[in-house]
């Protein structure tokens, strides 16, 4: 692995930084594109809350995703990084009148209504504009995932959406406004899925729901099954694309789509995971009573993931040559939290030595913070690194 990166830009580069594999993300993108053109009417956007990094959001838009944006400062990001505004949608559960304006003045495809009151509010801010905006209603399906608690959206007590029992209400609310239009339906049931089952369960809830629609006589251009799609954290190297062919086809297979309907998905972290590394330097090796410590230069400030959801991240020692040895591995910030793994095994490390936390990609410099006062960590991509 240590080949894949260029260690002697990295032994220059001040750290703790994340480092981005283009054409790990380009082969990703080409899967992705690939497996989703085999059906028709997929339309895949890029969720980027994942992972906003200008230079990344610019490989991803070149590759023809749409954005999935869940604040106004997404939706500026990506129409800054060239994605075309009818590619857009615009999710979230708290939309301010501030945003909800700027993406009705950049006329983006569509927004994604999670209540009554926010229908109420975009069809009355449209109005101002003399402005008809396209809504899709989130309908929360009361479908579980198997994924960690803090990443599940799609159960009834989980704060998203618009309970299954009111959508036909709320649709027809939405035919009677004057400055909205009703154009699909929007799903999303949790993050980092490998469970292809979960999929197929939301496939046959919105089976039911479209069924339940037609009996009304009400017609859905567009479904958005949001994303989802996990990695496998746990080997980055063997498995460094996830498994989209198993992932569309999913849908493709069950999902009862209507004539000319179009079907949409908001990926994430299955495009920009596996490409992204958090690199850092260890700052001192301690024997603790009971445990011997690898100190790093990088924190919780960097990558949040394993103090807010335990989450694994696998980590080599980029430049050391001994034998195996087992550390927690620690970083600066004072929180006893702030521990990236206990008793993990890692080539031996010595003061100096650079750590790569990999599958950092996702959720790993977005999430960043300046608690400590500490500076934000830089982002580089493979072409800085020439």
């Amino acid at each position: 692995m240590k080949g894949v990166f260029p260690l002697d830009k990295f032994k220059e580069t001040e750290t703790p930084f994340y480092y981005y594999d283009t054409a790990l993300l380009r082969d990703t993108l080409r899967a992705i594109n690939d497996e989703a053109g085999r059906h028709e009417g997929f339309c895949v956007h890029y969720a980027v809350k994942a992972n906003a990094n200008p230079k990344l959001l610019n490989v991803i838009c070149q590759a023809g995703l749409g954005a999935d944006c869940v604040s106004g400062g997404e939706i500026a990001a990506a129409v800054n990084a060239g994605f075309a505004p009818g590619k857009i949608v615009f999710a979230g559960v708290g939309k301010s009148d501030k945003e909800i304006n700027f993406a009705l003045d950049k006329d983006i495809f569509c927004f994604n209504v999670e209540s009554v009151p926010e229908l109420g509010v975009i069809n009355e801010l449209a109005g101002r504009k003399g402005k008809v905006a396209r809504v899709a209603f989130r309908i929360n399906p009361d479908v579980g995932a198997h994924t960690h608690a803090n990443i599940t959206t799609g159960l009834a007590e989980n704060k998203f959406g618009i309970a299954m029992g009111d959508m036909e209400d709320v649709i027809g609310m939405a035919c009677g406004m004057a400055n909205v239009e009703f154009v699909g339906l929007h799903f999303h049931i949790g993050s980092q899925i490998l469970d292809m089952g979960d999929f197929a369960a939301l496939c046959n809830r919105i089976n039911d729901l479209q069924n339940r629609l037609e009996a009304s006589h009400i017609n859905v251009a567009h479904i958005n099954v949001g994303g989802g799609l996990g990695v496998d954290y746990t080997h980055p190297d063997k498995v460094p694309v996830p498994d989209f062919k198993a992932y569309f086809g999913t849908y493709a297979r069950l999902l009862k789509l209507r004539k000319g309907q179009k079907l949409h998905f908001e990926l994430g972290r299955s495009v920009v995971a596996q490409c992204g590394s958090l690199v850092s330097r260890v700052l001192y090796v301690k024997q603790g009573a009971v445990k011997r410590f690898a100190i790093i230069d990088a924190g919780m400030t960097d990558l949040i993931r394993p103090a807010l959801y335990q989450a694994y991240h696998k980590i080599e020692n980029l430049t050391g040559d001994g034998s195996m040895t087992t550390y927690d591995v620690v970083g600066p910030i004072c929180e006893s939290s702030d521990v990236f793994a206990k008793a993990v095994d890692v080539v031996e490390c010595r003061r100096g030595d650079l750590l790569a936390i990999r599958s950092a990609g996702a959720y790993g410099e977005i999430m960043a913070s300046q608690y400590n006062c500490r500076p934000l960590p830089k982002g580089y991509i493979t072409e800085d690194m020439q």
